[in-house]
């Protein structure tokens, strides 16, 4: 049974870190998964604290991944439009032009939701659009380097 955990988990752990790429793959949860999965074989590696700990990281970093891209976009003067721009952009950029669509797409996509307005100049929209861009790079760095460690502790903890 330990053998199906371990290779389960393994899968969780590889598809949570491509879920920090993939907007649609909530990435940090399913790497917690591979924690938890290691849990429950037989050599139970964790202590509840760490568990807890490494949880509330998942939410936390969860989180931050909607709050992040909307507050760049803000601070660099964008709108709601534009903030649905870049959402919309990132969703048309990941499915019709993977992979450079991922990191386009958010950027494009507010852009044209803050020319949407009418009240912006093109400075302003490409103001916002970099700020999307950046609450993007900082939401998925986030994203990766929680579950890049959630990896590191399950490769660790299974070769170890």
């Amino acid at each position: 049974m330990d053998i199906i955990l371990i290779i389960l988990g393994f899968i969780c752990m590889v598809v949570g870190i491509l879920g920090c790429f993939l907007p649609i793959i909530p990435g940090p949860p399913i790497s917690f998964v591979s924690l938890l999965l290691l849990e429950w074989t037989e050599k139970s590696p964790f202590d509840s604290e760490t568990l807890w700990t490494w949880g509330l990281v998942t939410v936390a970093v969860t989180a931050l991944d909607y709050i992040v891209p909307v507050y760049g976009t803000k601070k660099f003067g964008g709108t709601k439009r534009g903030v649905w721009g870049s959402t919309i952009g990132l969703l048309v950029g990941l499915f019709f032009f993977p992979p450079f669509g991922i990191i386009i797409g958010p950027f494009v996509g507010a852009f044209l939701g803050e020319m949407s307005t009418g009240k912006s100049t093109n400075k302003e929209a490409l103001r916002s659009a970099f700020g999307s861009f950046v609450g993007f790079l900082v939401g998925t760095l986030l994203k990766l380097i929680a579950s890049g460690w959630m990896a590191w502790l399950f490769v660790a903890n299974v070769f170890g």
